[in-house]
């Protein structure tokens, strides 16, 4: 049965897809080991940082037991700290345009706005997965195809095992989420400050 959501799929593999802050950085060559070793390392950390914060927001929706609109309540005011946090953030750490980007561990393709690099160049791309995180997701790969109406197709050096596994499972989550959202419309709640339930 179709659910109304296509699955978003890139270099044979499900793909995550938002319309997200992105900057491509061209380098003269791959980085240096301890580079990428030490960018391996930040990216776990964000990944996992980025999974804890979006498991932090999915609570059943049951509003029998006095215990649990406690944790509604307490919820919310955390949402509310979050997104003045946020803010905070965005005005002290300026971020790139968003754009619509596709991702997934084997690579990535956006659309490119001014003029940028040629197939074959080796660069860096900055992934800025959440409001909430000051740091991008640092992801080293190297230009496979630029398409005539400026789509840019770039294939990432091997991550490793550890970031390839969140990766895949930020885009399983995001996939779930559209699937779910197709399948049951949402309603405007003001009392969860602008965010829409099921």
């Amino acid at each position: 049965m179709y659910e109304g959501v296509d699955t978003v799929v890139l270099y044979s593999e499900l793909a995550y897809e938002d319309v997200i802050p992105v900057n491509w950085r061209v380098l003269n060559a791959p980085p240096a080991p301890e580079v990428y070793a030490h960018a391996a390392d930040r990216n776990l950390r964000l990944l996992q940082a980025c999974a804890a914060l979006e498991e932090a927001g999915q609570t059943e929706r049951s509003d029998d037991n006095a215990a649990h609109a406690d944790m509604l309540r307490l919820d919310l005011k955390l949402n509310l700290l979050l997104d003045l946090v946020g803010r905070l953030l965005l005005v002290n750490h300026p971020r790139p345009k968003g754009v619509p980007l596709r991702f997934n561990a084997r690579g990535a393709s956006w659309q490119l706005f001014e003029a940028g690099p040629k197939p074959g160049d080796e660069g860096e791309l900055e992934i800025y997965l959440n409001d909430y995180l000051v740091e991008p997701l640092r992801m080293y790969g190297r230009v496979a195809n630029l398409t005539a109406e400026g789509r840019i197709g770039v294939k990432f050096h091997d991550s490793g095992e550890a970031i390839s596994d969140l990766i895949e499972k930020l885009a399983f989550r995001r996939h779930r989420r559209q699937v779910a959202d197709a399948r049951q419309p949402r309603s405007f709640d003001p009392s969860r400050t602008g965010r829409f339930r099921r």
